[in-house]
């Protein structure tokens, strides 16, 4: 076991959302790494364990010294949000690992976002669907803008992470122009804030409303396809069955 790392997603925070999976592998490892917003979410239950961290934008850093603290001989494991391979560190940690041949890899499946918002929404993602990060960091507005034109020209309901921060304020403004090139105004729409944390706020409005909505990183975007409705509050997208009315 020394020579592996553990690369575990942990869902939106709160342990009862985490899979035993997960709650195993970190009561097994010696140090867990990962960014400070994550690992002050663990609580008390792994307060004795060595908590290491390197601050946001320093991802490189923070893969490295996981390999290097299990080149240590410590059961190491790398602590990220929701899934660790979507929009995580596992590609990362694959990647970097190609240099150290001798350590073995191994991910933990977590709840991510566009799932545990769902639920809170009721169901958005009923039918095929599609994940598009704002986030223009790592991947050029133009191409975020040719998967968004994409996904609505596909008619897909799509799940949208990262769609505001301080520097990009206007980024989901900006996505919800774009879609409207494709899709009517009215189409069923709904975010979720803090999913499974404390604070959990989930809201229903059309696109247009959607539009002039401020939301911050911590939030996930939903857009129903040309079959979701808002139902009772919710927002459900249907799988296409045919429901007769009893006589």
């Amino acid at each position: 076991m020394k020579n592996k790392i553990f690369i575990v997603g942990m869902g939106p925070g709160k342990e009862e959302m985490m899979t035993e999976e997960a709650l195993a592998v970190l009561e097994q490892s010696d140090v867990i790494i990962g960014y400070s917003v994550y690992l002050n979410l663990l609580g008390e239950r792994f307060k004795e364990k060595q908590l290491l961290s390197t601050p946001m934008r320093q991802e490189v850093e923070r893969c490295r010294l996981c390999f290097e603290q299990t080149k240590q001989g410590k059961q190491t494991a790398l602590l990220c949000s929701g899934d660790a391979g979507i929009y995580g560190m596992a590609s990362l940690m694959y990647e970097i690992g190609k240099g150290y041949p001798e350590i073995e890899l191994e991910v933990i499946p977590g709840v991510t976002a566009a799932s545990s918002g769902a639920a809170v929404l009721g169901a958005p993602l009923n039918h095929d669907f599609c994940v598009i990060s704002l986030s223009d960091l790592l991947t050029p507005w133009e191409l975020i803008e040719k998967r968004l034109l994409a996904a609505a020209e596909g008619d897909f309901a799509i799940a949208i992470y990262n769609p505001s921060s301080h520097k990009r304020k206007d980024y989901l403004k900006k996505a919800c122009d774009i879609l409207m090139h494709k899709i009517e105004e009215t189409r069923a729409c709904g975010y979720v804030e803090n999913i499974g944390r404390e604070g959990t706020k989930a809201v229903t409005c059309t696109l247009k409303e959607l539009r002039d909505r401020e939301v911050n990183m911590f939030t996930t975007v939903f857009i129903g396809n040309s079959n979701s409705e808002i139902i009772n509050g919710k927002l459900i997208t249907k799988r296409g069955y045919s429901i007769k009315k009893r006589t």
